[in-house]
């Protein structure tokens, strides 16, 4: 067979059209570049697999537990057709350049298409770190084979989340709720989230006082703070523990009368300086941008939230602006060291630069095969303003962020002299009170001309004095004291984590990789695990259930130590120091003393549900995660002030907003007094005799009837039925019928509703009568309003009492006008965001069924639930509305198709 004539073209293969194009730009004539688009293929859902293998070893993970844990790949079916012209593509190559990213995933995207594809030409692995011209120039110069030990380590870590995935998360839709879900490093993360509220609610404040004064010398005034009574240090916030209680000796613990009667007794004190001590102050930079500290340091300045950074750092890595934002490393090419030197001597001056070039080398726990630090793309930096016009608001800023931080690392050190002033008199009782007072002068700025690092909240008491100038006294002047102050104070709970912090602990502890903090924290926000209120993250009550399951019957797999350890496993794979299969071996199975999650899965005994859901609040309420929501149950009797009944077991809604932390035995009480009857019986219906009730429920007060079940006898009177050997069919279990129900109007409550106005509202819809072409047209209430409805044309009217005044005449008239699209356009935007740069027509955010959702008029897309509507930039929005326009309409099929029967698995060589 003749071989294949060259064609000279040499396909490049990357991941994402942004990068197609970018890199395409700098490659010679002969280079075709495609996207793959993320990963080809995938483990399929089990229930995905053909009939054969759904009995085998394969058929509970799609993986074969039983033949060194091989995965069953199948191509997404959404990458069908990319794959069907990638091999196309190949056919007229004569090379082919995997170019996707150089870490654990990017090394599984290049070995997926190498075995897809099969390629009978040349392959070669290229990788590099930035999209320009000089980078794309060197990693020719240095092409690889793929490393299958980054695969093995990225496959292993696949199987192993689907393994615990798969395993854990049917014990939690038992127990807990239906739909939840537990993951490897997700349900850790949770954990923490309810470690941190569990020691808010159990801190204890405690009360301490001291004094503040305003001091005057002839050089200038001063602020200063009691420091010492008697020679006594006096009792600050870092002296109690969280229990309340004071933990530190030799200690004065001022009270208000304390406090107020030193204050009294030093206003006509006689101050004077008691010592001056002045000690040189220095600074050095932050380390250039990890994935971990730019996703904290944007959280802090910008306000962006994890996903968000690396969505717009994608971008601007894509488009060739900044180097591989996935990194764990702080180091700088000499490529790099000499552009920052060199633009910060030109814009700050040679004085600002140290002699020698900085090195930064320190890592995290745990750090993943390095790459260099995120940093500006190119041997010489372009600025801010240089890119200020092709950049998005949102992209300009991360970018301005990350040139300041990498300029900034390569400055000298900032200088100066922190000064501390001790002063001291007498008080009219004989106490001997000494203030004082510090404060930073910078001299030199070095670095801090182009940056400073944020910072997050902290506890204690904040004593920052820097950059403030003290007047220039000495040892035994005297002093004038004006506006002596008594101030209380009470200790502070634990922060909660926001973003940022969370991510920091994250990288501290060495648990996930930096590269997945942002999805995995965005993953607990959408599974219900977690809420924002302003910046900080909130855990549900649902949370606390999953957490303390999983504490009490998977402990090693919650626990932080052994979390991190199994990163370092993953580490070891990708060094090629241990094998994938037979680390999951022992993984799943165990080994010797050691059980694996299977033996753990398969020996978890009873598990009492109502334990696992229950939390107690006081002696006698409990707050109970029910399967509508969390509430609160009071195990004592108690009188309906109402009725006048005893109630054996009152409950109470706990509302939504209500943190955790807030929920205490005060607030408990107050929720189970001012609760409304859960429950009020209205009477019979007079035409069915069933009963019916009024009833609060999760999503508002409803009425409703009570339909008594079956007896015994009436189901044994039913009619009987009979096989065809002529014996008679056992009694059929009857079907519940489903009661009338009606949510009440808005005028209504519980308390108010009648028996005649709840047959009513159970009445609903309400035939009008039919138009002239026999049109059946009902009135009805709904969730956004009472509506007309004629097939499916809705028309919304004015208000809930209409519903039952309204005529069929009235109706046709309002059908006869023009239908106005969203008869509630009066109801103003929630947000708005000017004209769309694509199609042109103001962008607005606005309320719909499923949540609020962001529009241009022609293309929507929903709200994403870890951003809130304050957080919410113009320039998110556009990048919302570009990523659905550009993912195309939505493929509905009516059934999913069965997966051919005679495929057999695809298996890694």
């Amino acid at each position: 067979m003749p071989s294949k004539a060259k064609t000279g073209k040499k396909l490049v293969i990357v991941e994402s059209p942004a990068k197609s194009k970018t890199i395409a730009k700098y490659l010679g004539e002969g280079f075709i570049v495609e996207a793959s688009i993320g990963h080809i293929r995938d483990l399929p859902q089990p229930s995905e697999l053909p009939a054969e293998l759904k009995k085998t070893s394969v058929g509970k993970f799609a993986v074969d537990i039983d033949h060194d844990f091989k995965p069953y790949y199948v191509v997404s079916a959404d990458k069908k057709k990319k794959v069907t012209e990638l091999k196309a593509a190949l056919k007229d190559a004569d090379e082919l350049y995997l170019a996707t990213d150089g870490d654990r995933e990017g090394e599984a995207i290049a070995w997926h298409l190498l075995e897809v594809l099969k390629p009978k030409v040349p392959v070669y692995r290229m990788t590099f770190g930035e999209i320009t011209k000089e980078a794309i120039q060197r990693a020719m110069g240095n092409l690889r084979d793929v490393d299958s030990a980054l695969v093995d380590a990225q496959e292993t870590r696949r199987v192993l989340d689907r393994l615990y995935g798969y395993e854990i998360s049917p014990v939690l839709w038992r127990k807990v709720a239906r739909g939840l879900s537990a993951g490897r490093v997700q349900s850790v993360v949770t954990r923490m989230v309810v470690d941190r509220e569990r020691e808010r609610m159990a801190f204890r404040a405690a009360s301490y006082w001291d004094l503040t004064g305003q001091f005057g010398a002839d050089a200038g005034s001063f602020k200063a703070k009691l420091a010492a009574v008697d020679g006594a240090k006096v009792a600050s916030g870092r002296d109690f523990n969280d229990d309340g209680v004071l933990t530190s000796k030799n200690v004065a613990h001022l009270n208000e009368e304390l406090a107020t009667s030193l204050s009294a007794g030093l206003q006509d004190a006689s101050f004077t300086v008691r010592s001056v001590d002045t000690k040189p102050y220095t600074r050095r930079p932050a380390a250039p941008f990890t994935t971990s500290t730019l996703q904290q340091e944007a959280g802090r300045k910008l306000r962006f939230s994890s996903k968000s950074t690396m969505q717009v750092a994608q971008r601007l890595y894509e488009n060739g602006y900044i180097t591989y934002m996935r990194t764990d490393s702080s180091a700088l090419s000499d490529e790099a060291v000499t552009a920052a030197r060199r633009q910060a001597s030109e814009l700050y001056g040679p004085e600002y630069i140290p002699q020698s070039p900085r090195v930064y080398t320190g890592k995290a726990a745990n750090a993943q095969e390095a790459h260099e630090a995120i940093r500006p793309a190119g041997d010489s930096f372009r600025t801010p303003a240089q890119v200020a016009k092709q950049l998005s608001g949102d992209e300009f800023r991360l970018y301005e962020l990350i040139w300041k931080r990498t300029v900034a690392s390569q400055m000298g050190d900032a200088k100066g002299s922190t000064a501390t002033i001790r002063l001291g008199a007498v008080a009219s009782d004989g106490r001997d009170a000494e203030f004082s007072a510090s404060g930073t002068v910078i001299t030199f700025p070095g670095f801090l001309a182009a940056y400073e690092e944020g910072k997050d909240e902290t506890r204690g008491d904040d004593d920052s004095d820097e950059a403030r100038r003290l007047p220039n006294v000495a040892k035994g002047d005297a002093l004038t004291a004006s506006e002596i102050i008594a101030v209380g104070h009470e200790t502070s709970p634990p922060p909660r984590y926001t973003e940022a912090s969370l991510t920091a602990e994250l990288e501290k502890k060495g648990i996930g990789r930096p590269s997945t903090y942002a999805s995995t924290i965005s993953t607990i926000q959408d599974r219900g695990y977690v809420r924002k209120q302003g910046s900080a993250l909130v855990p549900s009550w649902i949370a606390f259930s999953v957490i303390r399951l999983l504490e009490q019957h998977f402990s090693d797999y919650v626990d932080y130590e052994f979390t991190a350890d199994m990163e370092g496993d993953l580490d070891k794979i990708a060094n090629g120091q241990a094998v994938g299969a037979s680390w999951l071996k022992h993984f799943y199975f165990g080994e010797d003393s050691d059980p694996g999650l299977l033996s753990i899965v398969n020996n978890l005994g009873e598990i009492d549900a109502r334990e696992i859901n229950s939390i107690p609040i006081t002696d006698e309420i409990t707050l109970r995660v029910g399967k509508f929501g969390p509430y609160l149950e009071s195990s004592a009797a108690t009188v309906d002030p109402k009725t006048g009944e005893i109630v054996e077991s009152a409950r109470a809604n706990v509302p939504e907003d209500l943190a955790p932390d807030e929920l205490t035995a005060a607030k408990a009480i107050e929720l189970m007094e001012t609760a409304a009857p859960e429950e009020r019986v209205l009477g019979a219906d007079p035409h069915t005799g069933h009963t019916v009730v009024a009833k609060n429920g999760r999503y508002g007060a409803y009425v409703t009837e009570i339909i008594p079940e079956m007896t015994e006898e009436q189901i044994a009177n039913q009619p009987v039925e009979y096989y065809k050997n002529g014996k008679p069919k056992p009694p059929k279990k009857p079907v519940k019928a489903k009661p009338r129900t009606g949510s009440l109007f808005k005028s209504m409550t519980v308390e108010s509703v009648t028996l005649d106005e709840a047959l009513q509202l159970m009445s609903l819809p309400r035939v009008l009568g039919e138009d002239a072409e026999g049109n059946l047209i009902t009135v009805q209430n709904g969730r956004f309003g009472p509506y007309l409805k004629k097939g499916t044309d809705s028309r919304s009217i004015g208000s809930e009492e209409e519903i039952f005044t309204i005529t069929l005449e009235q109706a046709l008239e309002i059908y006869s006008q023009p239908k106005q699209r969203g008869a509630r356009a009066a109801v103003p935007p929630l947000a708005e965001f000017g004209p769309d740069p694509v199609s042109e027509k103001n962008i607005v955010v606005k309320e719909g069924r499923f949540g609020p959702y962001i529009t241009d008029g022609i293309t929507n897309i929903t709200v994403p639930r870890a951003t809130s509507l304050e957080e919410l930039t113009r320039e998110q929005a556009v990048e919302l509305l570009a990523e659905k326009r550009a993912k195309g309409p939505v493929k509905r099929t009516a059934t999913a198709r069965k997966a051919p029967a005679k495929k057999k698995a695809t298996a890694k060589k």
